[in-house]
Formats: structure tokens, sequence, C-alpha cells
């Protein structure tokens, strides 16, 4: 006569084993090594899983081997489409590599993002990817002395030996600024703010760059205090009350959120743009697509850089610690024009020539 447990709960690997009538190392051998088990045998434990709606429990599993087959993604905020795009790519991959993915958002927060790292940490998870605009040095580290391997994504740290995926920032920059001069802009006014950020810091380099190849055109810092869009509403406030001799001709803010707030500042001043002054931003945020004056911007990539963070990480989790190399992959980036500084028949001409997009190019230092 088959024993069959209390049942005084959700269904246990010992209830599968008691109605399938093996014993429980042939139920764990049908949930963890089905080769090493009898098709006929498997197939009873499987129909007494179906019967009874058994789960494994991942969690004990994960108390045993230390790790899960998860994997944890910090994001700054999800306010920005780069980020959930970055979200989605990552999320493929890791399905389709076998492998859930774990979402959290610091918000901006440095504390905040100390937690989700903590917390990722507690449920085993067998890697983090960390998109964060800081090296968050000390963090990463207690993470690593853990035994759970941190790949950066959208930032390249220079104090942490560790993988990561990046956009050149500081070609979406150059791009955006030479698009600017090329419309005739020569005073080109950077909304911009913490400069300690890395992509920050990366475009303007870009912008830098690209004025530099150009004695006539000038650059007009203006700051907008933050990188929300608050602070572009303040220095499109402050561009629009500017004389006209000194005023920008041509605007770029470092994020989109920023360039379209100043947008909607400079029109609510009677000012056109792009007639009077074309505006750009550059990370291509989706939420600035729209509007009265769809904004050009730059590719990011973000899908791209998530795929490849996942990537690194599940090479570094394979990889014999020893032997293991940690790498950077750089993503290219594309100027996206549109009518904040083409206008609507330039921008419909400039769409109608443009090439459908490719995956971008990947380079590795």
């Amino acid at each position: 006569m088959v024993h069959v447990p209390r049942r005084d709960g959700p269904p246990s690997v010992h209830h599968v084993a008691a109605r399938a009538g093996v014993s429980l190392a042939t139920v764990s051998n049908v949930l963890n090594h089905p080769e090493r088990v009898a098709d006929a045998t498997a197939a009873r434990v499987r129909d007494a899983i179906d019967a009874l709606g058994y789960t494994p429990n991942r969690n004990a599993r994960a108390l045993v081997s230390g790790s899960t087959r998860a994997i944890g993604l910090v994001v700054s905020s999800l306010q920005n489409s780069l980020f959930t795009d970055m979200v989605s790519g990552a999320q493929t991959a890791a399905r389709d590599r076998g492998n859930t993915l774990l979402v959290a958002s610091s918000e901006n927060d440095l504390v905040a993002q100390g937690e989700h790292l903590a917390f990722l940490e507690s449920t085993r998870v067998s890697g983090i990817l960390l998109a964060s605009m800081t090296e968050s040095r000390d963090q990463v580290e207690a993470a690593k002395q853990h035994g759970r391997p941190i790949v950066y994504v959208n930032y390249e740290p220079a104090e942490v030996d560790a993988c990561s995926v990046v956009v050149d920032n500081e070609q979406a920059g150059y791009v955006a600024a030479k698009h600017l001069v090329e419309q005739g802009c020569r005073r080109i006014g950077f909304v911009s703010a913490r400069p300690d950020l890395q992509p920050v810091s990366r475009r303007r380099a870009g912008l830098l760059r690209a004025i530099a190849e150009h004695p006539d055109v000038r650059l007009v810092d203006v700051d907008a205090g933050d990188i929300d869009p608050p602070g572009g509403t303040d220095a499109g406030v402050r561009i629009a009350a500017m004389p006209v001799e000194e005023r920008p001709d041509g605007v770029l803010g470092v994020t989109d959120l920023l360039a379209m707030a100043v947008v909607t500042e400079l029109r609510a001043a009677g000012i056109r743009v792009p007639e009077d002054i074309p505006v750009s931003g550059c990370d291509h945020n989706s939420v600035a697509w729209g509007g009265a004056v769809p904004l050009t911007s730059v590719t990011m990539h973000g899908a791209e850089m998530g795929a490849a963070a996942v990537d690194l990480l599940l090479a570094e989790l394979t990889d014999d610690p020893a032997e293991h190399v940690h790498r950077t992959v750089v993503l290219g980036s594309e100027l996206v024009p549109r009518e904040s500084t083409l206008g609507r028949a330039g921008a419909a001409a400039a769409a109608a020539s443009t090439p459908p997009p490719s995956d971008p190019r990947r380079t590795e230092a």
C-alpha cells in the first residue's frame, strides 16, 4: 500500500513521488536530469505533477545550489525608453537562454539602487546587470565579494574590474552637434546638468569635438540644474529671455526630456522651432518622438545593450574565473533627424531617404 502524505498546503515533491509510486530521487532526476530516468517512469512522474499542480520550489533549489537561473537588472529610471528598451532586450536574451529576469528601478537614487542590489542578492540570482549612471563601486564590490558577477550597462567603469556594454555617448554628442552646425547654427546652447554622470560628460566631449572643427561656432553653456524636465523648463525660460544677438541659435539637450521641455518654453515665448532655433535631444527617448514638434535625437540601442549584457554575464558565469577577461562592448550611435531641426517637410524628406535601421556594429576592448 502506497502511503500518501497529508496535504496541509501546496503539493510537494513527496506528494508527487507517492502518486507516481517512485522515490524522491527519481522525481528529482525527472526535474533536473531527465536523461537518467526511463521514459515510462518519467511519464508517470510528469502525469503526477500535472494532476497535482506541483510547482518546483526554486527558493529551495537556490539554498542548495547557491544561485538560481535568474538574472537581476537594476536600471536608473523606467521613465526613459532607453531603459525600458534595455529591459526588453535583456529579457528576451535571458529567456532564450533559459533564464528569467528580475527588474528593479532606482529612479536615480543611489540608496535605492543599493537596496535593490541587496534584495537581488538575497534571491540568489546568478548575476546582476547594473544600468547605473555612476561607478557605484562600494555596492558593486560587495555583490562581487558574495560571488555575484556584475555587468555594467550604459556605463564603463574605471575603478571596478567588470564587463560592460555602452553606447558611444561621445559619438552621440558629436553627431547631434554636427547636425546643428549643418543647419547653420553658430551659437550652440548646451542644456545639461550633472557633469559627474558619465553619459553627460561624454556627450559634452563629443559636442566640444564637433565645435572644435568649426572656428566660427561657439558654445553657450546652459545649466539646467537637473536632467529631469523641470530643469529643461527653467533653461527654456532663460534662453527665451536672452537678447536675440546673445541667445543660442541652436540648442542641444543632453537628454531628450530636457530638450523637449526647452522646445515647449521657446514656443510659449513665440520663438519658432526650428525656424528660429533648431533643437536636438541626445538619448532617443520615445516620449519625445511625438507632440507638436517631434524631436531630433540620437539612437541609443537600448535593446541591443540589454541583450549584449546578458551575453557577457552568461559567458562570465561559464568561464573559468581564473581565465575570464572582462570586456567592454561599444555600440555605435546614429542621428535620427525630425521636425525640431528640419521642419515638417525636411523631416519627411529625411525619413523617406533614410535606410531601415540595422544592428549596431559592436567593437570590443
